[in-house]
This record gives structure tokens, sequence and C-alpha cells, in this order.
């Protein structure tokens, strides 16, 4: 039988165990709450944030489970993922890498050209790259024995449009669009989708909260649909990616700004 006529899994939804990265605060609790919202069942990742992941893991009756973890830590992952199927009973199918290292988008205290260390871009590397490495790794396992998977980066659209020239973060995220890209590559005849989901500045989350009002006010005004994107309006778009409605779609970067940055 040609390889066209095969109908490949795709799970909706509220059948999916997600594992959200960084997903107790900011951007990441409005995606927690999005899958929540669709009856998926969710691994609340977090490195500090305890009281805010057991409290949403509390709120979920059940279909949240918080676990601490470094993602630049491969052991700590593994142990994450094991424990995530033992207590759902079944693989993670999804990954939505957002843990995000220490960062503020605070274009008056960045480092500039000339006072950039490697240790910044290191930091942001390790985070932002190998953190996602580590996620799939541990991951692919289970996706492999259920013929499905879906992993979800989110990006930037800083590296297409450095209105605000972030070079530690932005050069890392750009490395993940083309980890992104390879990996889909890679995995795609397991039924697994590699994706990316590149945001501008949300209104508003712990990273944007150092943001002048005046720098928002630019940005909405500059923007066609005359807003700034909200971490609400973004996890719509990994709902997208993770449901049979993107089932043909991978190595994608969809840029999720309101149309401020044409991809």
């Amino acid at each position: 039988m040609p390889l066209s006529s095969c109908s490949p899994v795709s799970f909706p939804l509220d059948q999916q165990i997600v594992l959200i990265t960084g997903g107790a605060r900011g951007l990441g609790e409005r995606l927690t709450r999005a899958f929540l919202g669709q009856g998926a069942r969710v691994v609340v990742n977090y490195l500090e944030s305890h009281e805010a992941a057991n409290a949403l893991a509390t709120e979920s009756q059940g279909k949240a489970l918080a676990v601490q973890a470094d993602v630049t830590d491969s052991r700590a992952v593994a142990a994450l993922v094991a424990e995530a199927q033992a207590h759902f009973g079944a693989p993670i199918t999804t990954v939505i890498n957002n843990a995000l290292p220490r960062f503020s988008f605070n274009g008056d205290a960045r480092p500039q050209a000339d006072s950039l260390g490697w240790e910044s871009l290191r930091q942001q590397f390790e985070g932002v790259v190998r953190g996602a490495l580590n996620t799939t790794q541990a991951t692919l396992p289970g996706m492999r024995e259920q013929g499905f998977g879906r992993i979800v980066n989110i990006g930037t659209n800083l590296f297409q449009n450095p209105v605000v020239p972030y070079h530690d973060y932005t050069a890392a995220k750009a490395a993940l669009l083309s980890l992104t890209r390879t990996l889909s590559q890679d995995l795609g005849p397991d039924n697994i989708a590699v994706n990316m989901i590149s945001g501008g500045l949300l209104r508003t989350t712990d990273a944007s909260s150092a943001t002048p009002e005046e720098v928002f006010e630019l940005i909405a005004a500059n923007t066609p649909l005359r807003r700034v994107t909200t971490p609400e309006e973004f996890a719509d778009a990994a709902l997208f990616f993770a449901s049979p409605w993107a089932r043909a779609v991978t190595g994608q970067n969809l840029v999720v700004d309101g149309g401020l940055v044409k991809n």
C-alpha cells in the first residue's frame, strides 16, 4: 500500500496529555489554561513557581499534574516524563516548549553590542535550545509508541524585526527555529509534527512587565489590528498546532503578533 493512502493517527485535544514547560505563570499559565479548557490533561512544569503550579493542579480537579524540573537537566526531564506517564497512565502526546531563562524585556537594561558577554548568550541557549532538545528526546519514545506527537516551540518575531536588539534572547530563539525545522524533517515519518509560534511583545507577562507603556502604545499604533496581542490570543495558536486541524502542518513558524511582522 502506498504511503500516501495511509491515514495517520490524530488525537483530539481532549485525548491528549500535554507537557507545558514553564507552565505555571505568565504565558505558560495561559497555555495551561487554554489546554485544560479544551479537556486535555496537562503536565505543568515549573522551576521555582511551586505555589502557582500546585494551585493550577488543584484547580483542575485532576486534569493537571505539577512537576518541578529544570529543563536544562536531561535527567530531571526524563524523570518528569516518567512521573507524568505513571500518573496519567499514558505517554505525553504534545510538548509546548515555553520555558524561558530569566529574562526581562527592558530595552534600557539589555546588553549592548560592546558589553554583550558570552555568558548571556550561553544562558539563553541552555534554557531555550537545550531545554527543547531535552523535552523532545525524553518524550520521543512515547510519541513513537503511540504513532502520534506534537512539539510546539515558542519563538519570537524579533529575529525578523529586531526593533529592540536583544542579542542573546533573539539568537537563541533563531537557533530554536532551525532546530524546529530540522526536527520536523527527521520526525515526520513518525507522525510527529514540530512547529514554532513566534509572538512579539505580549500584554502582559512577567517578562514584559518592565516594558514602558509608551512601547506598548507604539506597537499597537503600528500593528494592523491596532492592539497588542494578549497571551490568551497567543495560546490559541498552540491549540491549533496540537489539534487535528493542523495534522498536515509541520516545520512552520507562525507569527502571532496582530500582523506587525509579515512572515
